[in-house]
């Protein structure tokens, strides 16, 4: 059974005129890891090509897996990420502050996951509603005082929560605006829900900041649109709303915060910084493709030279292993061809030891058992946390293990053995 559609229009503007700029090797779904009574059952590889479209600019996958697939028995929870309850908390207060909201207002918030968000919200006096399709994270956060719908959010979801809640004075999705492929119903519910003064807040991984960090781990099959302001302002338009401001974030190597309103009834002003970004994204020309196809070159660049320094290794009957479990780990896994070649991964998440790899099946192991495995070097899947895993592992390190950094470039910490 395929469980993956291809589509051949635009999920923004409807064109169907396309350019491949990013053909990312296929993967199995990335964190789709298995215990050992599952490596018998074979794991699909999907497409992860990645196009732009020549019309309105937005970067997209048009190969969609299965949602029911992907989501209904999701694994990742929001707290389980470095930092990221914390940022909600404070994001919760700056938006609360920044957009006046008063006391018991609603906040809807999409895609809740474990409900990290939405406490914050809780804790300074609003109500609160979460919507989130996998039933087991949402049957978690509903028991732990934050409700949640367990379901993909929709027009149809939007028009029941409207008629038991009332509107919502602010609605929010963090890092899922890009997951949906039928982002135009949604974005339909959020009008229908949304009160006349309301706001929408969401948060995204920037295409500008995915070229200029080189974090093209972070497409995956969850992540079918990869958003700039130029093409969503379009896209927006289409459903009566329009957006007014946008905020740098430093979360998932680089995103933005927008805020949207009702284009006929909002009425706050757009902001200067927008503007600035729009006229950044004319001038870099965001919305054209050569920009992506420089950005494939450079990647392949730096594949060689990862491939370079670990088939050398192995070549000197050196053991290779990996640092990180991660869904984006798998993207980098597969498109360097890193899958063949290590023999282990560990990680610091309890979830994931004992599991095996998605596809390749690669032992996970805890993080700490690198001082009594000893691998040669270690390349670090999860480059962005190099920081934290290099400052933890330092007896690892003592003891003549070496990482190896792949991305935006190549580092070997320590430098010289």
């Amino acid at each position: 059974m395929k469980n993956y559609k291809h589509r051949d229009d635009c999920r923004l503007c409807g064109s169907t005129q396309f350019e491949l700029v990013l053909p990312i090797k296929p993967s199995p779904i990335g964190d789709a890891f298995v215990k050992a009574d599952q490596l018998n059952e074979p794991q699909e590889l999907f497409p992860l090509d990645t196009y732009i479209c020549l019309d309105c600019g937005h970067v997209q996958n048009l190969d969609i897996v299965d949602p029911d697939i992907l989501f209904r028995n999701y694994t990742y929870r929001t707290s389980s990420s470095l930092g990221l309850v914390q940022h909600f908390q404070e994001y919760a207060k700056a938006v609360v502050e920044k957009l006046a909201i008063q006391p018991g207002a609603l906040v809807v918030e999409i895609g809740s996951n474990d409900g990290s968000l939405l406490k914050a919200y809780k804790a300074l006096g609003l109500r609160v509603q979460g919507v989130d399709p996998a039933k087991n994270i949402a049957a978690g956060a509903t028991a732990e005082g934050v409700p949640t719908h367990p379901d993909f959010f929709s027009s149809a979801v939007a028009k029941e929560l409207r008629a038991e809640l009332g509107p919502a004075q602010l609605m929010c999705a963090n890092n899922v605006f890009a997951h949906a492929d039928q982002i135009g119903d949604i974005v339909a519910g959020i009008r229908t829900l949304l009160a006349p003064d309301g706001a929408f807040v969401f948060e995204v991984s920037y295409i500008p900041d995915m070229v200029d960090h080189f974090v093209f781990d972070t497409i995956y099959h969850e992540h079918v649109s990869h958003h700039s302001l130029l093409p969503l302002e379009r896209f927006f338009r289409l459903h009566d709303m329009t957006l007014f401001d946008v905020e740098r974030v430093a979360t998932k190597g680089g995103s933005i915060r927008a805020f949207a309103q009702p284009l006929s009834t909002g009425q706050r002003p757009r902001s200067e910084r927008l503007q600035a970004m729009f006229a950044e994204e004319e001038r870099r020309g965001i919305t054209q493709p050569e920009i992506y196809r420089q950005f494939y070159k450079d990647i392949e660049v730096r594949k060689r030279a990862v491939l370079d320094v670990v088939d050398r290794a192995i070549a000197e009957g050196k053991t290779v292993a990996g640092y990180g479990a991660s869904t984006t780990a798998t993207t980098l896994l597969y498109h360097f061809e890193l899958e063949s070649r290590l023999k282990y991964i560990v990680d610091d998440n309890p979830i994931k030891w004992d599991t095996f790899s998605p596809g390749a099946h690669l032992p996970v192991h805890p993080s700490t058992e690198l001082v009594t495995r000893k691998p040669d070097l270690v390349v670090i899947l999860a480059w962005m946390y190099v920081k934290p895993i290099t400052a933890k592992h330092g007896p690892y390190m003592e003891q003549g293990g070496q990482f190896l950094v792949p991305l935006p470039a190549l580092q070997l910490i320590p430098a010289a053995k």
